[in-house]
């Protein structure tokens, strides 16, 4: 049985001396292996734990991964929601997560409570909640959904009946003008998404005019206005891959740009700036996860995301409409 000792609630995450001079990544594959363990990461994640993931993918795809795996545990390189999730359909697996700190800050815009009172304004409204939101949210929810599935799941609902989309509202916008549907919005955002520049992807125009702009539709209109190519992280990555080698601005969370490279080297990737000079194109929460954190946690089978039975199978429901409702959706 893994020491659960070793895992400080405080902390959220498993804290011990590692010796500098282990080879972590072998270690890794190795844990892997002893433990029937699958490691499935997020585009988002830093390089190397990329490399090290046996599925590297968008929302959509790490739950359709999680869904089919026989693994018995599932290690789970991305934010607490996403873990969640994995879970939800899972509940007879492990689902480890290295940080239970890397949570989201659009799913942290939409508490359960505040979003179950909202929802009594509007009795005959359906719910298409994205999948960046808390088992909480997703249990208030008749369907979820990811943004490379979400145009296809909410043409799927009658003309005549309205829905409300949450928690993202610049997804939500962009939806409306993608459907025609006059959905009822959430206030919500990503602040990865939400801080690109529509002025410096200007600049960036002038300094590289054969550029195509790709953006995800997290970003703000004023920045979706000037994209040539709007989609998912993995409609993104796969827009490049079949259109290079030429120069791409990439307005989204700059992990992506470890697959894209790979895919075609000969392509010039150039990150989209945020509005300040920070790193912010870089999702802090995303970054928490580590190759030391990430070995600590195969280690010791900790931390575990866990759920009441109660709240996993309401939760569960919505998920699988997601996954009939968007069959075939890449």
């Amino acid at each position: 049985m893994p020491d659960t000792a070793v895992l400080d609630p405080e902390i959220g995450y498993v804290e011990e001396d590692v010796d500098p001079t282990l080879d972590l990544f072998s270690e890794i594959e190795r844990l892997k292996d002893e433990k029937n363990a699958i490691l499935l990461a997020h585009y988002y994640q830093e390089s190397e734990i990329q490399d090290l993931a046996d599925y590297v993918g968008d929302s959509l795809g790490l739950a359709r991964k999680a869904a089919a795996t026989d693994a018995e545990i599932i290690v789970f390189a991305g934010v607490h929601f996403m873990a969640e999730s994995a879970k939800i359909m899972n509940p007879e697996k492990r689902v480890i997560l290295p940080d239970l700190n890397a949570g989201c800050s659009l799913a942290d815009t939409c508490p359960a409570d505040e979003f179950a009172e909202w929802l009594k304004q509007y009795p005959d409204h359906k719910v298409v909640t994205y999948v960046n939101s808390t088992a909480a949210v997703k249990a208030l929810s008749d369907v979820t959904c990811t943004s490379s599935s979400a145009a296809h799941i909410i043409n799927q609902f009658p003309e005549d009946q309205p829905l409300i989309f949450a928690p993202d509202k610049n997804l939500g916008k962009y939806l409306i003008k993608e459907t025609g549907r006059d959905m009822v919005l959430w206030d919500g955002v990503c602040i990865v998404h939400e801080t690109f520049s529509e002025k410096r992807i200007l600049r960036l125009q002038v300094r590289h005019p054969d550029a195509e702009v790709l953006a995800h539709p997290e970003c703000r209109d004023a920045v979706l206005q000037h994209a040539d190519f709007i989609g998912s992280t993995s409609q993104i990555r796969r827009y490049a891959r079949e259109n290079g080698p030429a120069s791409f601005i990439v307005a989204t969370e700059e992990g992506i740009l470890h697959q894209m490279r790979q895919d075609e080297p000969q392509n010039e990737l150039i990150p989209a700036p945020p509005e300040s000079g920070c790193n912010c194109s870089q999702c802090p929460h995303m970054r928490l996860n580590t190759v030391e954190k990430l070995y600590l946690c195969l280690r010791h089978e900790q931390p575990e995301v866990t759920l009441e039975e109660d709240l996993r199978r309401r939760a569960l429901e919505p998920i699988e409409r997601m996954l009939e409702m968007s069959e075939g959706v890449k």
